[in-house]
């Protein structure tokens, strides 16, 4: 394409060429009818019509759904736009018009810039929304178990996910009591992708807690990921107010991990068993803000009997009701002895109080419910109960067969 510019031939297509060159290999095309605009509006001093630079913001819009940086359109523009310059004659007119065919150029450039910036702009949303929804949409039939095992790890691939081998899930989320937790502005992908690397990950949010998958091969992975969330989130949360005597409350935010398995019906077990985790290390409370569902799987089996658990609080824990403030006092009393090791001093530290309290308390409980804290075949009864019973959140909850 040749076109004449002040009695001389100007060579537009190769213009376009070296242009599309200098930015990258960015596609020609995308600059559409930019440079003989240009140049009437070089002769002509006019301004850029609005259905040219509505061109041009298709162009910008092209360029996003084809991939290309913004930095590489502009650059196209421009590159086309000073070399377009340098062809054009500089010997004819007069100083004045020659300074109006400058300025004329550098208006159209800017128009056109503009234009093609605010159209890429548009275009990238609609791109990432549209991944966006279709992330969400892969990650829904991941986690239901709906679609064909094909379809989900084509799907998978497309996204950087490689299903087929093993992956673990872990979750993150607020503990409901302290402060409100959130990733934002902490750029978790990224946090997830450089301690997952080499190996795949994906990050989404699903009923208010932040999930992420992560491929797995020797079963560190994901204990790399998650001390880096860890870093990324922040350290655990401490008394209530401030000068508040005791030990560390639970964390604001809490992360848990499941086991590694392979394929996307893998993918559905850890992440399961990950939830599970996180509710139970949410019942006890534990003070750790990084759980293993390895690590608990002795409370989830005693979840599974519900009605043998709720049978055994209800059988032992009971008649503690009949304490003077109620049973709140000697559960905890029995919870800080058992973690303590059956020793009432290091239990009577924790919980700030004498040994002397301490001894009253276990005496209370033995006289209340016939079992001896301190006596091996009743210790194991009695601290299962009170595991039981903050996992059933009794006596704030009242049980099935009260």
């Amino acid at each position: 394409m040749n076109a004449r510019g002040a009695g001389r031939t100007v060579d537009l297509a190769a213009i376009t060429r070296a242009a599309s060159r200098e930015a990258g290999g960015v596609p020609a095309g995308l600059l559409g009818g930019y440079l003989p605009a240009v140049l009437d509006a070089a002769s002509s001093g006019r301004r850029l019509s609005a259905a040219e630079l509505a061109e041009y913001a298709r162009s910008g819009e092209q360029a996003a759904e084809g991939g290309v940086a913004l930095r590489g359109l502009v650059d196209l523009y421009l590159s086309a736009t000073w070399r377009l310059w340098r062809e054009l004659p500089g010997d004819t007119g007069s100083p004045a018009e020659l300074r109006a065919a400058g300025l004329a150029v550098l208006r159209a450039a800017d128009d056109a810039v503009a234009a093609a910036a605010g159209g890429f702009e548009r275009g990238y949303l609609s791109v990432t929304r549209r991944e966006e929804a279709e992330r969400r949409e892969f990650f829904e039939d991941l986690l239901s178990g709906r679609g064909g095992v094909a379809d989900l790890l084509d799907r998978g691939e497309r996204l950087g996910l490689r299903l087929a081998g093993p992956h673990q899930v872990m979750l993150a989320g607020s503990d409901g009591r302290r402060g409100t937790w959130s990733p934002a502005g902490t750029h978790i992908d990224a946090v997830v992708a450089e301690a997952a690397a080499p190996y795949s990950s994906l990050v989404l949010s699903r009923r208010g807690r932040l999930v992420v998958i992560v491929g797995s091969a020797g079963g560190e992975e994901a204990d790399m990921v998650a001390r880096a969330l860890a870093r990324a989130l922040g350290g655990r949360a401490g008394p209530a107010e401030a000068g508040e005597p005791g030990p560390p409350g639970p964390p604001t935010w809490r992360i848990a991990v499941g086991r590694s398995y392979p394929g996307p019906s893998g993918v559905v077990r850890s992440y399961d068993e990950a939830a599970d985790a996180f509710d139970v290390a949410q019942r006890l409370g534990l003070a750790d803000p990084v759980v293993s569902a390895a690590d608990l799987l002795i409370y989830q089996v005693l979840l599974r009997d519900r009605a043998a658990i709720t049978d055994l609080v209800q059988t032992l824990l009971t008649p503690l009701a009949r304490a003077r403030g109620g049973p709140g006092p000697l559960l905890a009393t029995l919870a800080a002895y058992y973690a303590r090791g059956g020793v009432a001093a290091a239990a009577a530290r924790d919980l700030h109080l004498s040994v002397r309290t301490v001894t009253y308390r276990l005496a209370r409980v033995k006289e209340l419910t016939g079992r001896d804290p301190a006596r091996p075949a009743d210790a194991l009864a009695l601290q299962v109960a009170v595991i039981g019973a903050r996992m059933l959140d009794w006596p704030a909850i009242r049980l099935d067969r009260e």
